[in-house]
């Protein structure tokens, strides 16, 4: 019996842990394709979509999957982890595999939406899962596993996705399908359903809807003011729009019963700056990992199999920083290994940014300000997480990590936007300016979650926690 017992904790474990490293690979297998996805859809093509368009098949994502996050979270405490847990997982399957067979952008985007609202429902509760299935003594170490996924896939993401997109394009979104289906098959099988919260609060959905639409203008604005014009009423008016909205959002959640973002929390001094470290160190990341796959597809013409392998190596250094960290700076707090990251990885895009050539000089050129980029989001990402949480009460922790998570996909959705407002529709040798601007763009917000990292800094004296989240 003790046997029987302990293998239904390791499915539990693998249901949870698989599911958490099937959501964090897809954004690094979709982002090694990306280029492929825009010749099969006639990208610079008279007719065909613009850069612009094609900036919402990564925007979209994040957009939902940031809105729903927490209010999924309290979705399950109300009416079942295993429920809403298992539709996520089965909403992504079918909405990865409706993404392999869309005919056009719009038709992806709004695939890629629903694909998000399904990682979003299962993210927290697979968490959640995990934690009921194991013994107090071994919860922490789960929670290092199923964190730990997110730097796994960030590892090995690019070159899957290249190998994935040699095949066809369609392939990054199909192989969630057996994966999927294993994982669905085990969750159903051996997954308890939790005990309803008959006292929770339902979610303000309808502020998850606002905050979405805020920053779906926000990226609008941003990502079509090359064509439209700054001073245009169309650009003009999505950012007024989503400042209306943000504002409308923000007394939402002061009068709501249950918000998707508790003000009381934002008056804690080191969530508040570990959120606003977080948003702008995630501009800085989506900038500096779309722009040197485009740089490589699009000015040396690499395929998508050797810019994955090409780019692997940086996200290779974050689990192995991770590991060393602990070790090697034992006293460290959050907030010191925060500035320490943002500052290298400042440092590797500058030394990029600097380096890299027309003609293709990876070893020289990228490589070198890459991989110390890749340890300095070691030091930081993880600590941003962990320092969010620190001052947190223990029932507001859950609350909490979900928020910065929203924190963390806006900032990726400001970062594609800005990248694509930067280069407008220029595409090959006609994008290097645009591109390297960005870079620069980059290693200054990178200074500045430097600066924000300061305000971390928390009365309590305890260590970083060596906790990768992908």
């Amino acid at each position: 019996m003790e046997s029987q017992s302990q293998t239904k904790t390791r499915l539990i474990v693998l249901v949870a842990v698989g599911a958490a490293f099937m959501s964090g690979l897809d954004l690094f297998v979709v982002n090694v394709a990306f280029d492929e996805i825009g010749a099969a859809f006639g990208v610079g093509r008279s007719g065909g979509p613009t850069m612009a368009d094609m900036s919402w098949i990564l925007n979209i994502y994040a957009v939902v999957f940031a809105a729903l996050l927490v209010p999924f979270g309290r979705l399950a405490d109300r009416y079942g982890r295993k429920s809403i847990f298992v539709g996520g997982l089965a909403l992504f399957v079918l909405a990865s595999v409706a993404c392999a067979v869309s005919g056009g952008v719009w038709a992806l985007v709004i695939f890629r939406a629903l694909q998000a609202a399904g990682a979003a429902a299962m993210t927290p509760t697979s968490l959640a899962i995990l934690m009921a299935a194991l013994p107090e003594e071994k919860r922490m170490g789960g929670v290092r596993l199923w964190s730990a996924t997110g730097a796994i896939a960030a590892a090995i993401g690019p070159t899957v996705g290249g190998i994935l997109t040699q095949i066809s394009w369609q392939w990054v979104f199909l192989i969630n399908l057996p994966i999927g289906i294993v994982l669905l098959w085990f969750a159903v099988r051996h997954v308890r359903e939790s005990k309803h919260n008959e006292d929770a609060t339902t979610p303000d959905l309808g502020g998850a809807l606002l905050f979405a639409a805020a920053v779906a203008l926000l990226a609008l604005g941003l990502v079509n003011s090359p064509d439209w014009g700054w001073a245009s009423f169309g650009t003009i008016g999505s950012l007024a729009g989503a400042l209306v909205l943000m504002l409308v959002f923000a007394w939402r959640s002061n009068h709501h019963i249950s918000p998707v973002i508790d003000p009381a929390l934002l008056k804690v001094k080191t969530f508040l700056w570990a959120n606003i470290s977080m948003l702008i160190f995630n501009v800085a990341f989506a900038i500096n990992l779309l722009v040197g796959i485009l740089w490589m597809q699009q000015i040396w013409g690499w395929s998508a199999l050797t810019t994955g392998i090409a780019i692997a190596a940086g996200p290779a250094m974050v689990p192995i920083t991770v590991a060393l960290t602990n070790k090697l700076l034992p006293k460290a707090t959050p907030s010191q290994l925060v500035v320490l990251g943002a500052l290298l990885f400042g440092i590797g895009t500058a030394l990029v940014a600097s380096s890299i050539a027309i003609e293709p000089n990876y070893w020289l050129g990228y490589l070198p300000g890459w991989v110390i980029g890749g340890i300095g989001v070691g030091f930081a990402l993880p600590n941003l997480m962990a320092g969010a949480a620190r001052d947190l009460p223990p029932a507001q922790t859950s609350t909490g990590t979900a928020i910065v998570s929203m924190a963390r996909q806006i900032g990726f959705v400001i970062g594609i936007s800005l990248l694509f407002a930067i280069i407008g529709d220029s595409q090959g040798p006609a994008a290097a300016d645009g591109f390297l601007v960005t870079w620069w763009v980059s290693t200054a917000l990178l200074v500045v979650t430097a600066i924000t990292g300061l305000g971390m800094a928390s009365k309590k004296a305890k260590a970083a926690v060596p906790v990768a989240q992908g």
